[in-house]
């Protein structure tokens, strides 16, 4: 089923990808994950692993599942994650007390002090990120992000 558009389409011969929210995504990203690789430290870590890391310390030990919904990626992705992290040691997995079926993923010593590590790094990446941004802007695009998010999750689940 093609979803409707809330607003009028725009005229082809005026359509400038480079000025497009999902192009201007992208780059912004793009930047990120560029500035993140160059500050981060620690050369094997990517953003989205550290994105895992994270919560698995603010969420305790998880299941695979539980933490597809923490981090936004899907299972197939998540599953090389933890492959990639538990081969350094940062964590390690156990089958679940009451279902021996799940595998549950915890944070060990060495992933708690890379955390350690990365997190004071983690906010320059921030900073640097938001680059010449205002105070006012950064507090902006944060809301305005998380305003696109929301409102992505309220169409899917209208599907």
């Amino acid at each position: 089923m093609q979803p409707t558009s809330p607003v009028s389409e725009p005229q082809t011969l005026s359509y400038d990808v480079t000025e497009q929210i999902g192009h201007l995504l992208r780059k912004a990203g793009q930047r990120h994950t560029a500035i993140f690789q160059h500050y981060v430290g620690d050369n094997q870590l990517t953003a989205i692993q550290f994105v895992t890391l994270c919560a698995l310390r603010d969420h305790g030990p998880s299941s695979q599942t539980e933490l597809v919904e923490a981090t936004a990626v899907d299972q197939a992705t998540i599953r090389g994650i933890i492959q990639r992290l538990k081969s350094r040691d940062l964590i390690e997995l156990a089958p679940d007390k009451d279902d021996r079926r799940k595998v549950i993923v915890e944070l060990t010593q060495e992933g708690l002090d890379l955390l350690d590590r990365v997190i004071p790094r983690a906010h320059t990446i921030s900073e640097l990120t938001m680059g010449n941004l205002n105070p006012a802007e950064r507090v902006a695009i944060v809301y305005l992000l998380r305003k696109m998010i929301d409102s992505t999750l309220e169409m899917s689940d209208k599907e």
